[in-house]
């Protein structure tokens, strides 16, 4: 019976949310995905079109097609990460097979107009593939106690302690819908057994200390992440006599996004605890809207030119978490607060920058033909809403103290033999930090084949990129991070046919 109490409060309740910094990055996140034809050239195609993963970068691109057009692909996506931390080095991998870009455009023709073709274009892709793992060991000097002595000091005595005849897991709840985040997290570290006040018979204590005796300890992070951000374009194209192709997309997202962290703490000195476990798990989902304008033109037969605008992606997402924490000194009745007893956020807005990316490409006729992209986002304008949230106000703080401009570079080329065609590409992001230390530059390459036969077109294509990532355990108390190396391999297998 008492499960089920805790069950039924958790779906009615609401807390002050614990949106970050993180949130805004995770979300403006694009990988290189789409059919095997744009992977294989890096995704340059801003000045090219005739692509359907090529509206992501310019909804002029539809234009460009001659006739109907329907496409498929299949990726598998293989992500490596090598942690060190505290000079422990440990690996994690995984492999997901997904279907991650399906669509379709319908092209009209007219032959009395300088407005000489329309074409209506409907694509899915799958920009985020959240699939991943971590696991982070090492012997440090920052133990769990930090992590609720940095949400428990200034937060009153009097208001965390549990009323007569309340469960632990209701007190938890309560709390967290009536105090908020921060003194929720304080609630734990005391019933948890990891801190105590400094004055435990004074209400308005603000001041605690830690029970875990230790120089350094033993700490094993585990982070299992599942989900996807996928985005549906409907686009619009027109092309204007024989040179110029514009174009405008109505764009929806979606986004599903689990994660599971396991956190171990072994090694203490003499005292009374012994041994510490700390889990989370957050649920997100929602939806966001998005638009895009483009345009490509033919200077002359070999050169042409794009430019394209995306503007903000406005997200409403909603969140929620659960907790479980246990120690030698917790509460008899700790284990009662785990991931039955469920805190929902009130739903919040993401608003990640608009973005402009200008493109020039050089088209040798059947032979092949080269293509740059250059984009620019600035991610010190992006936000989390509503403004009003303290919570929220510091965040937004945050990215615009921390975040810059990001640049991105991608360049890519094909080579036709008859009906073979060979494709390779590079790709450069900038890191989003101004510091440049927290996320590093993003650096890929990718190859490619492609096989004609008839109407139809087989596309095989192989990109690869690297990245460096200072990783926090948790966002308060351990402030050093596992210096991670993020290596993303995608194989992947597309099908498209001309009617």
């Amino acid at each position: 019976m008492k499960n089920y109490i805790a069950l039924a409060f958790g779906l009615v309740c609401s807390i002050a949310s614990a949106q970050n910094i993180n949130d805004a990055l995770q979300y403006n996140q694009q990988n290189l995905t789409g059919t095997a034809r744009y992977q294989g050239m890096s995704g340059a195609f801003g000045a090219l079109g005739g692509d359907l993963s090529a509206l992501n970068t310019n909804p002029a691109g539809a234009a460009v097609f001659n006739n109907h057009l329907f496409s498929a692909t299949l990726s598998n996506y293989n992500k490596k990460n090598d942690a060190n931390y505290f000079r422990t080095n440990r690996q994690a991998t995984r492999n997901d097979l997904e279907i991650n870009q399906v669509g379709g455009v319908l092209v009209f023709k007219s032959n009395n107009s300088d407005w000489k073709k329309i074409a209506i274009a409907a694509n899915y892709d799958l920009v985020q593939n959240f699939d991943n793992n971590f696991e982070i060991s090492g012997n440090s000097n920052q133990g769990i106690d930090k992590y609720f002595l940095s949400y428990a000091n200034g937060v009153p005595f009097g208001p965390l302690l549990k009323r007569d005849g309340e469960y632990l897991e209701e007190a938890y709840l309560d709390i967290g819908k009536n105090l908020g985040f921060v003194d929720q997290q304080a609630f734990l570290g005391y019933y948890g057994g990891l801190i105590n006040p400094v004055d435990e018979t004074d209400d308005n204590n603000i001041a605690y200390t830690s029970n875990a005796n230790y120089n350094t300890v033993d700490q094993n992070y585990i982070e299992n992440t599942n989900g996807y951000n996928s985005k549906f374009i409907l686009d619009f194209a027109t092309q204007y006599q024989d040179n110029l192709y514009l174009g405008a997309s109505l764009n929806f997202h979606s986004i599903m996004y689990d994660k599971y962290t396991e956190f171990t703490e072994t090694g203490y000195e003499s005292g009374p605890i012994t041994r510490t476990t700390f889990d989370n798990y957050l649920h997100t989902e929602g939806n966001g809207f998005s638009f895009a304008l483009g345009a490509i033109a033919k200077l002359n037969e070999v050169v042409r030119v794009g430019a394209s605008y995306e503007s903000p992606i406005w997200y409403r997402l909603t969140d929620d978490t659960s907790q479980r924490i246990s120690s030698d000194e917790a509460d008899d009745d700790i284990s009662f607060i785990n991931f039955n007893v469920i805190n929902l956020y009130e739903r919040y807005t993401i608003k990640t920058p608009s973005k402009l990316t200008g493109s020039l490409a050089l088209v040798f006729g059947k032979d092949g033909l080269l293509s740059l992209d250059y984009g620019y986002q600035d991610m010190s304008n992006a936000e989390i809403k509503p403004t009003s949230d303290s919570g929220f106000a510091a965040a937004n703080d945050q990215i615009s103290n921390e975040l810059g401009a990001v640049s991105t570079v991608r360049l890519g080329g094909e080579y036709r033999i008859e009906d073979i065609s060979l494709r390779a590409g590079y790709r450069y992001e900038q890191s989003p930090y101004e510091d440049e230390n927290t996320i590093g530059d993003l650096n890929g390459f990718s190859l490619g084949f492609g096989y004609t036969f008839g109407p139809n077109r087989i596309d095989i294509a192989y990109n690869r990129t690297e990245q460096d990532v200072n990783k926090q355990l948790f966002n308060a108390g351990l402030t050093t991070p596992a210096q991670v190396n993020i290596a993303n391999t995608n194989v992947t297998l597309g099908y498209t046919v001309n009617f």
